[in-house]
């Protein structure tokens, strides 16, 4: 073996060389998991649609993949009954994200606040242990009698459902602020209100954002019910719309619909949060 085989072999691998091959890895990580994802949904889809053309399960319940695609550009090229399909999108999603900001406020605000403040934590724990405990769907055709066939109700709906698991994130989130840095800023003259801001909020701000990834879906479920229940436009309305005149396909079209929506808001919020968190390190590598 020549010297220059031999250095070669024991050349160290260099910092860069180092980051390179473990971004190559995560690529082709990520691409295998995307294949992945991508064979087991054909799989389920030409299972179903195997199925139903065989006989194999009911295609009058059941439907199939085409008819249920057929049924989304029927709605895409010709409307629904109620108006055209993207304007019962735009009413379900104006619904859940008004919803959503009004939950997300408000849990946000009474988290830290019963968070922060032990007398208030005290008197209220009982009430909102009581409310989380009823079922809040069921709520929903008590805001049609109140608000009536409006969006009123729907948004309604959404903030009940959204409320509590941003509540009880930013609840833990102000309890598990490091004293140290309570502490620390009260030795350099931080009052009351300046410690709730610059540290116990900052803080708990990655509870909060866990929360938001699944609270969007609640208000989304709480717009489709409350639509369901009652309503002049929505997803919802056409789910229902669907069921009364027994057509599965639109049942199913409706839920890919709504899936759709709800996977391009986690995908919005997933990319808003890594810009906030940047400064945070990234998780070491199981591998």
């Amino acid at each position: 073996m020549s010297p220059d085989t031999t250095t070669a072999l024991y050349r160290p691998v260099t910092k860069e060389q180092r980051s390179q091959e473990r971004t190559r890895l995560a690529r082709r990580r990520r691409a295998l998991v995307l294949g992945t994802r991508a064979l087991l949904l054909v799989g389920v889809l030409g299972l179903w649609e195997w199925f139903s053309r065989t006989g194999v399960i009911d295609p009058f319940n059941f439907s199939m993949p085409s008819r249920i695609w057929e049924q989304i550009q029927q709605w895409t090229l010709h409307g629904t009954a109620q108006g055209s399909l993207a304007e019962q999108i735009w009413y379900t999603l104006y619904e859940a994200l008004l919803g959503w900001v009004a939950g997300v406020v408000v849990g946000v605000v009474l988290g830290i606040a019963l968070g922060r403040v032990r007398f208030l934590a005290d008197v209220m724990g009982p009430y909102i242990k009581v409310l989380n405990a009823l079922p809040r769907i069921v709520l929903a055709p008590i805001f049609l009698i109140w608000f009536g066939l409006g969006p009123a109700s729907k948004i309604a709906s959404a903030v009940v459902l959204v409320f509590f698991p941003v509540f009880f994130n930013a609840f833990q989130g102000a309890r598990e602020v490091d004293r140290r840095l309570i502490d620390n800023a009260r030795v350099l003259g931080a009052r009351d209100r300046q410690v709730t801001l610059q540290v116990v909020i900052p803080a708990a701000t990655s509870w909060i954002f866990t929360s938001l990834h699944v609270s969007f879906g609640f208000a989304l479920i709480g717009a489709i019910v409350g639509e369901y229940i009652g309503a002049t436009k929505g997803i919802g309305l056409l789910v229902s719309a669907s069921q009364g005149t027994f057509n599965s396909a639109g049942v199913y079209a409706a839920m890919v619909i709504l899936a759709v929506v709800a996977l391009l808001a986690e995908g919005l919020l997933t990319f808003l949060e890594r810009r906030l968190f940047r400064w945070k390190p990234a998780a070491p590598d199981s591998h």
